[in-house]
């Protein structure tokens, strides 16, 4: 039988690589690129002499390379019964968001151009990563947030996050264009925290927890993180939901759909549970520094995607976290 064509870029990113992983195992090959910007190849090395798997340190910025990997493309399209392009590229944490030519070139053009590649490549399907930030400082109320809801943005005056998402709301507008249009098929993908084991960015909250707990037994985090609230989400489970979409064809509507998990922990009571599957008793918590807008919850409604595609988290927070610091000390061994 044959197999399908994967073009995936920021393949060593949290959802990238193990996207790659999944995929190669199933016998599919996978072109992939990135520029290590916050990831690193570690990611990668479980895969990287794999055959299936052809790995180039590229910018999705830079039109010379991204023309050799559609030139790759055009060579390979006819040998594969399927060609799916997943835009996993992003300039993600608030460190950078105030940099607005990184994030508008990577977010945004970068996006665009990966989406009229694949155009021109005659892809089948083009799955857009954007991300829950969208919601902004409407992030919450019973039963979660919807696709469908009216989203408020925060006073650009004041908040970094405004650019981000601002940005990767403009990306599902090209999907759907591109979509409605028939140009090719796909959707958008509004993820929450996402993380992983194999994680080594420790600016994100929970590698920065696990850090911070192995290294001096407490935990230092912004005053907000008093009483914000947050769901996180496995990147086993952030990838077998891009995968229920491509599988569903009537998904592939240029929609958006919301992926998350509904197990919803306070920032002390995640700091509590990273500590007791360390093995830490009574973990002290330095509460230094603020952030403007930081929406103080932000739970995602997934009716959308549960009806279409039938796809529900696995991991539980608990679970993730231990696989997290298994990871860690392994590491260390």
């Amino acid at each position: 039988m044959m197999k399908e064509l994967y073009v995936i870029s920021g393949v060593a990113g949290m959802t990238g690589s193990e996207l790659a992983k999944i995929l190669v195992a199933e016998g599919h090959r996978v072109i992939g690129f990135d520029n290590f910007f916050a990831s690193s190849r570690e990611s990668l090395c479980e895969i990287e002499n794999n055959e299936l798997f052809d790995f180039y340190e590229y910018d999705l910025n830079s039109g010379e390379e991204m023309g050799r990997v559609l030139d790759m493309v055009k060579g390979w399209k006819k040998e594969y019964k399927k060609l799916v392009y997943i835009n996993c590229a992003a300039i993600v944490h608030t460190e950078y968001f105030y940099h607005i030519d990184k994030t508008f070139g990577t977010n945004v053009t970068g996006m665009k151009n990966f989406l009229e590649q694949a155009v021109m490549a005659g892809a089948d399907i083009f799955i857009n990563c954007s991300t829950s930030e969208v919601y902004s400082m409407q992030s919450w109320k019973e039963g979660g947030v919807a696709e469908k809801d009216y989203i408020l943005l925060a006073n650009a005056e004041h908040s970094q996050r405004t650019s981000y998402a601002a940005g990767k709301l403009l990306t599902e507008f090209f999907m759907k264009d591109a979509v409605w249009n028939q140009k090719i098929k796909g959707c958008s993908i509004r993820f929450a925290n996402v993380y992983s084991k194999s994680e080594r960015y420790p600016k994100h909250v929970i590698p920065h927890i696990l850090t911070e707990l192995s290294r001096k037994g407490e935990v230092e985090l912004l005053e907000n993180s008093k009483r914000n609230k947050r769901t996180f989400l496995h990147n086993t489970d952030s990838c077998m939901a891009v995968l229920a979409l491509i599988r569903t064809e009537e998904a592939l509507d240029g929609s958006v759909y919301n992926v998350a998990t509904k197990e919803e922990v306070s920032m002390p009571d995640l700091v509590s549970l990273c500590a007791e599957k360390m093995g830490i008793s009574n973990p002290k918590i330095v509460f230094r520094g603020y952030r403007e807008s930081d929406p103080e919850r932000r739970v995602l409604n997934i009716d959308k995607i549960v009806e279409r595609t039938g796809w529900m988290p696995k991991v539980s927070l608990a679970e993730g976290i231990e696989m997290c610091v298994k990871e860690m000390r392994k590491n260390k061994a």
